[in-house]
C-alpha cells in the first residue's frame, strides 16, 4: 500500500492549478493531489491537511502566500462563514471560465467525447439579486431565535439579514417573518430531539408581479397565532400577498411536507416566462433564476426545433414550464412527472395560458415512456431534465428504443451528464451542440443544455 506523503495536521505549501466541480482548489504535494476549499487556480497557499486517502487528501486554507489574479474581495459580509455560495471570492469572469472548463473536462474525460466543441457559457449581466426563492433554516443560539444559512461544512446556522444573490424583497420579507416569529414566541424545532415547532422560513418572490410569498415550515398541524402573524406581516409589507404554513413532521433533511395551509392572502404567485403565465405555489418547482431560465429555455427551444407536426415528450417536466413553451410551436406535447402536485400545477398552467395541445401524466419516466411506446406512440423529439443523479440506465435504453429524431438533454450535473451522453452516443445518438448556462452565479453549480440527433437521420435534420 502506498503511504501518502502528508499526514493529518501537517501544513503544506501548494500552488493551485485547478478547481473541482465543488469549487475546491486542486494542488499537488510531491505528486499527491490535495483539495483545498476556498483556494483558486493561480493561488500559492499554505494549507493544513485534515484527511488523507490513497490517491488524494484534503486540507483547509490557512494562509494565502500569493493570490491568484482571479481572486477578489467578496462583497458579502457573511461569506467567510456562510455555505450558500462557494465562488464569490473569484471574479465573475473567472467563475464563468471555471464552469465552462468544468463542462468541457467532464464531457472529454468522463464522457469520452473528445471531438465535442462546447459553446461559450451564457453568463449574467448582473449576477446579484437573481434568486426568486430562498429557504432559511431556523434555530436557537444563546436563547435567541436565529435564521439564515448553514455554516460551511456544518449544520450550525449563520444568522443573516440579507443575501446578495436573492431578490431584495426576499431579504425584507425574511427579516420581518423572523422578527414576528420571535415576537409571537414560536418554539423552535430541535433536529436532535424532533421537538419544537418552527423549522424553516420559505420566501418566494415573483419578478413579474413584484409580489412575495412567505411560508413557515412547522413540526405540527397548527401555527399558534398564525393568522395574526400573517396580518401583521402583510400590513408591514404590502408586497407580501401570501402567508402560509407547511406541515413537515418527518425527521431528516427533507424541508417541505406535502400539506400547506393558507393563513392570509392567496395560495400562489404568478410568474411570467417566455410570454406565458405560471402559477407558483409553495411546493412548486420553478427555476430560481428567471433571467437565466429565459436563456436556458430559449436554447432548449432552438435545439428542439419543433415543427407544426412535431410530437414532443418532456420527461421530468415539473410544473410544465418548458413543455408549455414548446407546445406553442409543436403539434402536441406530452409531459411526464413523478410528483402529483407538480402535474396538477402543469395542468392548471396549461388552462391559465389556454394551451390545449399539452397532456401531463403522473409517474416515472422509466415506467411511463415504455408504456406509451408500447401503444405505438413515437415522439419526434424528447426533452429530458433529470435530477442531479442523471438518468436511470433503463431510461437511457428506452430512449434508444424510442429513437426520436432529436433529443434535448438539460443537466445540472456535468458528471452525470457526461456519463449519460457516453451511453447515448454509443446507442444511436450524436452530440451536436453543448451550451453551458450560468444559472447560479457565485456558486459551484452550472446548467448545460445539449442537442443530440439520431445518427442515421443526421443528414435530414
Amino acid at each position: 500500500m502506498v503511504t501518502p506523503p502528508v499526514k493529518v495536521g501537517q501544513k503544506v505549501t501548494l500552488t493551485i492549478t485547478g478547481i473541482t466541480h465543488a469549487a475546491e482548489g486542486v494542488g499537488k504535494y510531491q505528486g499527491y493531489t490535495v483539495f483545498v476549499p476556498d483556494a483558486l487556480p493561480g493561488d500559492e497557499v499554505e494549507a493544513k491537511v485534515i484527511s488523507t486517502q490513497k490517491q488524494y487528501g484534503r486540507a483547509l486554507l490557512t494562509r494565502i502566500e500569493k493570490p491568484s489574479q482571479d481572486r477578489v474581495m467578496p462583497p458579502c459580509r457573511y461569506y467567510a462563514e456562510c455555505g450558500g455560495c462557494q465562488l464569490m471570492h473569484a471574479s465573475y469572469e473567472a467563475q464563468l471560465r471555471y464552469k465552462e472548463e468544468q463542462v468541457t473536462a467532464a464531457l472529454t474525460r468522463l464522457g469520452g467525447l473528445g471531438d465535442i466543441s462546447v459553446r461559450p457559457i451564457m453568463g449574467m449581466v448582473q449576477p446579484y439579486g437573481y434568486r426568486n426563492k430562498a429557504l432559511f433554516p431556523v434555530g436557537v443560539q444563546e436563547g435567541r431565535l436565529v435564521a439564515g444559512c448553514y455554516k460551511r461544512r456544518s449544520h450550525s446556522i449563520v444568522d443573516i439579514d440579507t443575501c446578495l444573490i436573492e431578490h431584495p424583497s426576499i431579504s425584507g420579507a425574511f427579516v420581518a417573518a423572523k422578527r414576528l416569529a420571535a415576537k409571537h414566541h414560536l418554539s423552535i424545532y430541535d433536529e436532535t430531539t424532533a421537538e419544537g415547532l418552527l423549522r424553516h422560513i420559505l420566501v418566494r418572490h415573483s419578478f413579474a408581479t413584484k409580489e412575495t410569498m412567505v411560508v413557515f415550515v412547522i413540526n405540527g398541524h397548527v401555527l399558534p397565532g398564525g393568522e395574526l402573524i400573517a396580518s401583521e406581516l402583510m400590513a408591514e409589507l404590502p408586497q407580501v400577498v401570501s402567508v402560509q404554513f407547511n406541515i413537515n413532521r418527518a425527521r431528516g433533511n427533507v424541508i417541505l411536507g406535502h400539506e400547506t395551509i393558507l393563513l392570509g392572502g392567496r395560495d400562489h404567485l404568478i410568474e411570467h416566462l417566455a410570454g406565458l403565465k405560471f402559477k407558483v405555489s409553495a411546493n412548486s418547482f420553478f427555476q430560481v433564476n428567471p433571467v437565466q431560465t429565459e436563456q436556458l429555455y430559449s436554447k432548449a427551444i432552438e435545439f428542439a426545433a419543433c415543427g407544426s407536426s412535431s410530437h414532443l415528450y418532456d420527461l421530468y417536466c415539473g410544473v410544465g414550464t418548458m413543455a408549455l413553451i414548446m407546445a406553442q410551436s409543436a403539434h402536441h406535447v406530452t409531459g411526464i412527472e413523478v410528483v402529483p402536485a407538480a402535474v396538477e400545477d402543469a395542468i392548471a398552467n396549461a388552462e391559465l395560458n389556454n394551451i390545449t395541445n399539452a397532456t401531463f401524466l403522473t409517474g416515472t419516466a422509466e415506467e411511463l415512456l415504455p408504456t406509451r411506446l408500447a401503444t405505438g406512440e413515437r415522439p419526434d423529439i424528447i426533452v429530458i431534465d433529470p435530477p442531479r443523479a442523471g438518468c436511470d440506465e433503463s431510461l437511457l435504453r428506452t430512449l434508444a428504443t424510442a429513437a426520436p429524431s432529436r433529443l434535448v438533454y438539460v443537466s445540472c450535473n456535468p458528471a452525470t451528464l457526461a456519463r449519460d451522453l457516453k451511453h447515448l452516443n454509443a446507442h444511436g445518438f450524436t452530440v451536436v451542440e453543448v451550451q453551458p448556462v450560468d444559472m447560479f452565479p457565485h456558486t459551484a453549480h452550472v446548467e448545460t443544455v445539449v442537442c443530440l440527433n439520431r445518427k442515421h437521420s443526421e443528414s435530414s435534420d
